[in-house]
């Protein structure tokens, strides 16, 4: 892969989106492009961290698992999106797991060149951290919502995120299943559709 290529498999709102070519050109260097199949887990929760991803095509549900077992599902990852980067940076075991959809592409950078990459590149570094500012914050959303809040505010919570996610160009956002919205939000697809049937009645 060029960095041509690889500018061009990047959104707006990547990361990585404003490097320029000598810079997505050194990325590659230290960067081994592979395919992940539907199903398979790409990062799990609790293992060590060697390495960081970038999304290129597809999508993958970022979920964790809780100290009573119960599974919370964090965040979709689309195009353009980083995995992984935070057990890099404080060497700390994983945080999440990360489940691909679909089949798609990606990018994974073991850490030594990671570090290295963001050592020499404080704008990614600083890019780094307001992606993870961003994404503690809507994780923070999530599990307030999950504890706090009855079936409806709960879901109009999580379709006024996903409606603002999609004015800034994320695909996802129109495209879940009731089941899959369920699983995000924490209720049965039966809940699902038996609210979103009040509130077709209501108007």
């Amino acid at each position: 892969m060029t960095a041509t290529e690889l500018a061009a498999l990047l959104p707006p709102h990547s990361v990585f989106a404003e490097c320029s070519e000598a810079e997505l050109t050194e990325l590659l260097r230290v960067a081994t492009l592979q395919t992940m199949k539907a199903g398979e887990t790409i990062l799990e929760q609790g293992e060590e961290g060697d390495a960081m991803l970038l999304l290129l095509e597809g999508v993958a549900r970022v979920w964790m698992v809780t100290s009573n077992g119960r599974e919370i599902i964090l965040d979709y990852a689309e195009p353009g999106s980083v995995l992984g980067e935070i057990a890099l940076l404080d060497g700390e075991p994983r945080t999440a797991s990360a489940t691909a959809l679909w089949k798609g592409r990606l990018l994974r950078v073991k850490k030594r060149g990671f570090l290295a990459f963001v050592e020499d590149h404080p704008k990614i570094a600083m890019a780094l951290l307001r992606d993870m500012a961003r994404r503690l914050r809507e994780s923070d959303t999530t599990i307030e919502t999950d504890r706090a809040y009855a079936t409806g505010p709960r879901l109009a919570r999580f379709l006024k995120r996903l409606t603002e996610q999609k004015a800034h160009g994320h695909r996802l956002a129109g495209d879940l299943s009731q089941s899959e919205l369920g699983n995000f939000v924490g209720i049965s697809r039966e809940n699902i559709n038996r609210q979103l049937s009040v509130w077709a009645g209501a108007g």
